[in-house]
């Protein structure tokens, strides 16, 4: 988080010196640029309707876990087959 101390009624004075989390300024600089703000994980626009129709269809089929955390197998041995190439 950054050192900068927040301003402002919204934030609690116990937890002002804390400053404002990287979210707050990722935020902030998208909309001082004009930029997409993807810190977050959601624009402010729908995906492709070809994209979303597949996402239905993939939750629909399953399954709809997360992943174990060292990941799927067969993924790790895609990413280092691709590694051992370079």
């Amino acid at each position: 988080m950054s050192q900068t101390p927040c301003r402002g009624s919204q934030v609690a004075a116990p937890i002002r010196p804390f400053g404002t989390s990287i979210f707050t300024e990722m935020t902030q600089l998208a909309i001082a640029h004009g930029a997409v703000n993807l810190s977050q994980g959601f624009p402010d626009f729908e995906g492709p309707d070809e994209v979303r129709r597949v996402a239905v269809e993939a939750i629909q089929a399953g399954p709809n876990q997360y992943s174990p955390s060292p990941g799927q197998p067969a993924l790790r041995q895609a990413v280092a087959a691709s590694m051992r190439r370079f």
